[in-house]
């Protein structure tokens, strides 16, 4: 299912019971406590639920995964596993696991907990929606023994290790049946924490809500982490988001445009930056909506955007340097394909002049189709019948949904298409788009750690799940199947490429821009944040729990541990004052080739603005 980006609960300060008090400096004896502002709720606490941003986030402080990701350049490294290797023909790979980690509830972690999650997985319940195409051509995970995971293969799998799946307790998840797991929230009950083996548990908030707390874990296998607590508090929006950082309500803020980063420059004790991230925005089309059972069409789509001419013509009438310059303020690039250039061996970049604002072009092109213009100025189906007007969303949580959304209304009625826009809360649109209810919507995504997660959404397979243009093409999901198992990496980047290159061609979604994510932390409390990758990437919403690991009270920050990419505290030395140390994102994505494979921050649904 798509990401329901939900409209938070501005939490006034002071209503929080134990947190009574916000980010306010802590006392001798008081826990050191990061607060941090979202403005945006988490959708669910289960791993195999969740499919917001901000879930991701939280379950990274819960639960460890197979393998790590550095801050410097987003290399392999250990984690769960510690070494790895994998037989000739790739159908076998041999993983050893540590054996020095426990739940925290006492229990040992071993590997066996990695196989229940993995077999979970590769089963037909929910769990298989959200990570299954991680485990593509796994057909049995075994444990022989406490430190030995087995992965039995039919085909090659080009991504493994690279298996960014929570992995939970088998002692406690197994109680949880199939059907069970479709509701099964994971959070905090009876007042006892949820048992993880994360640097940190939650204690405290349920999904939907306006507040979660999580308290460190002392005994975690990679070291303690030099704050008590981390406070996640979610607000309607990012001026009172900003306001509460600016007063000392919270210690960081995420998500923020670039208006805010701006305004936040040269503000005593505030670090804020425009951070890259591995995200497009798109307009989408509904391509063809069907019942699943009967193949039967679901939600009276426009005939004219089922058509991948239609589709493609109209694109040509974006600007997207307009909507770049305008509705991202500056902060982003262009966008053309769903698989962002910092995948520098991935990326397919489509020729100059599809990508042009061609209003000129367009309407040559729909008139070529049959898309003509009528005695009223409107354009007809080619039948002859009049086109109609079409159905557009827009995400009233998202002033980039919005605008964007305007500038297409606009745009279409240069070519003559008449359209409406309705605007109504990401959660409304999730609904709205699997009933197949609409003609063309504004979101967004972040490409997880390998784009053959990005690649799967588009399969036919994933209609009524991820999928959220109802795009299924044949040769599309062979070129899928082959590269999933293609170990050569120059015949899977060509494949990967040709991919993208049918999507641009029939243009389930127009590509509209690669954003930055605006951060500001109140650097006279806290220090030692990581950028992942180092100096441009973000402070918090990485691949891992880096900062949350290594941010300590500023007081107590010393040398960070020797940590070269870290922020220090204003208090230590920055001469010219903190706004002196305002960073802004350089707008390319850093990348390093592992084994041929792009690493990139593993991300879900989400936008410029909404992973805020």
């Amino acid at each position: 299912m798509l990401a329901g980006l939900l409209a938070g609960c501005l939490l006034p300060v002071g209503v929080l019971g134990g947190l009574s008090g916000g980010a306010a400096a802590a006392g001798e004896g008081d826990p050191a406590r990061f607060t941090v502002a979202l403005l945006n709720e988490v959708d669910s606490f289960n791993p195999f639920l969740g499919i917001e941003v901000e879930s991701y986030e939280m379950w990274a402080l819960t639960y460890d995964y197979l393998v790590d990701f550095s801050t410097e350049d987003l290399s392999l490294q250990p984690s769960l596993a510690t070494d790895w290797e994998s037989s000739d023909d790739g159908l076998e790979w041999r993983f050893t696991i540590r054996d020095d980690v426990t739940w925290s509830d006492g229990e040992p972690l071993t590997a066996d907990d990695l196989a229940f999650t993995y077999s979970r997985v590769l089963g037909k319940g929910p769990e298989s929606a959200t990570w299954k195409s991680w485990l593509a051509g796994v057909t049995e995970v075994e444990a022989p023994d406490d430190t030995t995971l087995v992965m039995s293969l039919s085909r090659p799998n080009s991504v493994l290790p690279m298996v960014p799946i929570p992995i939970v307790p088998q002692h406690v998840w197994s109680e949880v049946s199939g059907e069970a797991m479709k509701s099964f929230a994971a959070e905090p009950t009876d007042g006892a924490p949820v048992v993880g083996s994360g640097p940190f548990r939650l204690v405290e908030g349920t999904a939907g809500g306006s507040t979660y707390r999580f308290e460190a874990n002392p005994d975690y296998w990679n070291g303690a982490p030099h704050v008590d607590e981390v406070v996640f508090r979610v607000f309607k929006s990012e001026d009172p988001a900003v306001q509460a950082l600016v007063k000392g309500e919270v210690d960081f803020v995420e998500g923020i445009s670039a208006l805010q980063v701006d305004s936040l420059e040269g503000r005593d004790g505030v670090l804020a930056q425009n951070a890259d991230t591995p995200g497009f925005d798109e307009i989408s089309f509904n391509a063809g909506s069907v019942d699943l059972e009967t193949g039967e069409p679901i939600g009276d789509p426009n005939p004219a955007v089922l058509d991948p001419e239609f589709r493609f013509a109209v694109g040509l009438a974006l600007d997207r340097q307009q909507l770049v310059d305008t509705v991202y303020q500056g902060a982003g690039r262009p966008g053309s394909t769903i698989v962002p250039p910092g995948y520098a061996t991935f990326h397919w970049e489509p020729p100059a002049e599809d990508l042009a604002h061609d209003p000129e072009r367009a309407a040559a092109l729909l008139d070529e189709a049959g898309y003509t213009v009528g005695a009223d100025g409107l354009r007809t189906l080619p039948d002859g019948s009049p086109l109609g007007t079409l159905r557009l969303f827009a995400r009233s949580d998202s002033a980039t949904s919005t605008k964007v959304m305007a500038y297409f209304k606009e745009w279409l009625a240069d070519l003559g298409i008449d359209s409406e826009v309705t605007t109504v809360e990401s959660s409304k649109l999730t609904d709205i788009i699997l009933a197949g209810e609409f003609d063309a919507f504004e979101w967004g995504w972040f490409v997880d750690a390998d784009p053959t997660s990005m690649l799967s959404y588009m399969t036919c397979d994933q209609r009524g799940s991820w999928s959220d243009s109802w795009y299924c093409d044949d040769e599309y999901d062979a070129l899928f199947e082959a590269q999933g198992s293609e170990l050569d990496p120059e015949v899977r980047a060509e494949q990967v490429k040709t991919m993208q290159e049918t999507l641009f061609r029939d243009a389930p979604y127009l590509v509209t821009a690669y954003n930055t994510t605006g951060q500001a932390v109140r650097s006279d409390r806290f220090a030692c944040l990581l950028q992942q990758p180092a100096e441009t990437g973000q402070w918090i919403f990485q691949q891992g729990t880096h900062t949350y690991r290594s941010i300590r009270p500023a007081a107590e920050a010393g040398d960070c541990d020797g940590a070269t990419s870290a922020t220090e505290a204003a208090a230590a030395g920055d001469e010219e004052g903190p706004g002196a140390g305002l960073l802004v994102g350089a707008g390319g994505l850093v990348v390093l080739l592992v084994a041929g494979v792009a690493v990139l921050v593993v991300r879900r649904r989400g936008t410029a603005e909404d992973r805020e």
